[in-house]
């Protein structure tokens, strides 16, 4: 089968579109036949050094993704071969503590597609049949791609770490990221009020027109004190924070009184000024959050559905232009995802 895999650690120069072994199913497994797969910045990390992540080389990139049942087991229920699918990208062991009580991305023996084990930038993955969930019915290949990642990690920053309410007013540092943008897409068809910050006014204007109801130009403006006069002194009630160093103080000083940060990411550095004073005075919780389990997936993608949500796709490539996506996705143009067709469909499109 054709796909993009990885022979070293480097630049575009280790990442290679040719031929690779197809995947044999095992009972209880799914093979998919993959049409779209969406990038994610673990893609560029894995790329770059994939330090402290278990791999072999070579090693097929690509988390999350849509794609065709091609083969089930005979007595597989709930899927069937030629169904259209979206896939969870976490494998866990099915046997400690957190798979037991349906946590499988705290599993201790956890493995993700295009990091532990081949992912979806190919013309078949095998997986677990828990992890093949039926792709809403009104979206685009391309769009449905984008759920299994960025959307399913904002889902559960902002419902299950955060428990947002539709009266709520939250803060989404990085609008036009997948998860930033995702968080503002989410929390607005919740209810919320949401209040966006990004350093290129393109992306403000375009998060504006996509429901945020604010926008902080941060590399102009004081985050922290804007966020107080939009909010008349008092602060929001959630943070969403994927930034990390250059954030962290900004994100405190915005929260109200017992407010609520939730984080995902560490992109300008993981060792922020804590300022425990400012933590445990004003009673801040703070939470950290990685992708989603496997029912916060199936809840999503209901919410996806009765709400007619479409993720937002900044771009599209062919696999064979898979180092033309990865520099899009690394120059930080993108409002959206950066998808990727596998069969040789449409791109490149902005």
């Amino acid at each position: 089968m054709k796909a993009a895999f990885l022979t070293g650690h480097g630049g575009n120069e280790v990442v290679s579109i040719a031929e690779r072994p197809d995947p044999v199913r095992r009972p209880g497994e799914v093979l998919v036949r993959m049409r779209w797969a969406t990038l994610n910045r673990v893609d560029l990390y894995m790329r770059d050094s994939g330090a402290g992540i278990t791999h072999r080389l070579p090693q097929i990139l690509g988390l999350d993704g849509m794609g065709i049942v091609e083969e089930v087991d005979a007595g597989e229920r709930l899927l069937a071969p030629g169904q259209q699918v979206v896939l969870h990208p976490a494998i866990g062991c099915g046997r400690c503590e957190f798979c037991l009580r349906g946590d499988i991305v705290l599993c201790t023996a956890v493995s993700y597609l295009g990091e532990h084990r081949d992912g979806t930038l190919a013309e078949y993955v095998a997986l677990p049949a828990a992890n093949v969930f039926a792709m809403p019915s009104h979206l685009d290949h391309a769009q449905a791609a984008a759920l299994g990642v960025t959307y399913l990690t904002a889902w559960r920053m902002l419902f299950s770490k955060a428990q947002l309410k539709p009266w709520e007013t939250v803060l989404i540092f990085g609008v036009g990221g997948g998860v930033s943008l995702a968080a503002l897409q989410l929390a607005k068809m919740a209810g919320a009020k949401a209040i966006v910050t990004s350093r290129d006014d393109g992306k403000l204007k375009r998060a504006l027109e996509a429901g945020a109801d604010h926008a902080i130009n941060a590399g102009e403006q004081d985050v922290a004190k804007a966020v107080l006069a939009l909010t008349g002194g008092r602060g929001v009630d959630v943070v969403i924070e994927n930034v990390g160093q250059a954030a962290w103080s900004s994100a405190l000083k915005s929260l109200v009184r017992g407010g609520r940060l939730v984080t995902c990411g560490a992109t300008t550095g993981d060792q922020p000024g804590a300022d425990l004073r400012r933590v445990f005075i004003r009673q801040l919780q703070i939470f950290g959050s990685t992708l989603g389990s496997l029912g916060e997936f199936a809840d999503l993608l209901r919410f996806v559905e009765s709400n007619a949500l479409q993720p937002i796709v900044s771009a599209r490539y062919r696999l064979d232009d898979i180092h033309a996506a990865l520099d899009h996705l690394e120059a930080g143009r993108q409002f959206g995802k950066v998808a990727i067709a596998i069969d040789g469909g449409e791109g490149p499109q902005d």
